[in-house]
């Protein structure tokens, strides 16, 4: 089925196979953001379990198919070779960083409030928090197709579709994760929901925006991806860890994040 897709990928613009990619992405946090439908709760141990698959996946995806990428196609060697990556990631690492400086937000296992203070209630605060989450994935998505309509040789549909679809897989926790939460603050479930999957809606935006930018400046192809990297790699470690780790459940977390780590890496290397 996966092949399927690639090859329906390929018959399109690269742009929009992009904002296709990255709807996908977004349905999958909508999907589970439904189950709020379904269930009055989760149990804690598998949410940590699931966060920390998410990391797991973040961390391998921004590895084989975001960083080696870059350095693969940019030009030099040896230290020369590795400058665009690691410009980038520094790059990607530090707007994040800016952003959680500056932009209200709550974690959902946390209790205290990050950013400037606002009199903005908990629920606008935790939706931010998971869309703040959201926007490198979608960027992630978008500089890999965008390479494809530059015609980079290193940049390949099956590449960008491998890294959509672990994505995807990660979203699924991450939609749970949230409207599960908004459920018990007091929301409804449809309000739950529609928060729940509002707040991965900025991944088909970066996505596009992403692939256009490396459409129109392709040398900057190196810099975005390791960008994005950066982004991912600073969500890890600023949100997805610690969340999974609040719980007594530490040890299924890490097993979590082995796992999701083992699956990006197999899907990357066998389909990308």
């Amino acid at each position: 089925m996966l092949d399927t897709v690639i090859t329906y990928l390929k018959s399109i613009d690269p742009i929009i196979a992009a904002l296709y990619a990255t709807l996908f992405t977004w349905f999958v946090t909508a999907l589970g953001s439904s189950f709020v439908f379904f269930f009055k709760g989760y149990n804690k141990n598998l949410m940590d379990a699931m966060l920390g698959f998410t990391g797991g996946v973040m961390v391998a995806a921004s590895v084989w198919s975001l960083l080696i990428p870059a350095i693969n196609m940019s030009e030099g060697s040896g230290f020369t070779q590795v400058y665009p990556a690691v410009i980038g990631f520094l790059l990607g690492a530090g707007f994040l960083y800016s952003i959680d400086k500056v932009l209200p937000h709550l974690h959902v296992n946390f209790q205290k409030v990050e950013g400037v203070k606002t009199p903005w209630q908990k629920t606008t605060l935790m939706i931010l928090a998971i869309t703040l989450h959201n926007i490198p994935e979608g960027l992630a998505v978008g500089v890999l197709f965008g390479g494809v309509a530059a015609g980079i040789p290193e940049a390949t549909i099956a590449g960008a579709a491998t890294l959509a679809l672990g994505i995807g897989l990660q979203n699924f926790p991450e939609g749970i994760a949230v409207s599960m939460p908004l459920r018990r603050m007091g929301l409804s479930r449809r309000k739950s929901f529609f928060y729940g999957q509002a707040s991965a809606i900025v991944e088909p935006i970066a996505g596009v925006v992403g692939a256009l930018a490396v459409t129109f400046f392709s040398p900057i192809l190196p810099y975005a991806l390791a960008f994005a990297a950066g982004a991912m790699i600073f969500v890890v470690v600023e949100e997805v860890i610690p969340e999974a780790q609040q719980n007594k459940s530490s040890d299924l977390a890490t097993i979590g994040f082995i796992g999701g780590f083992i699956v990006m890496m197999s899907l990357d290397v066998a389909l990308g």
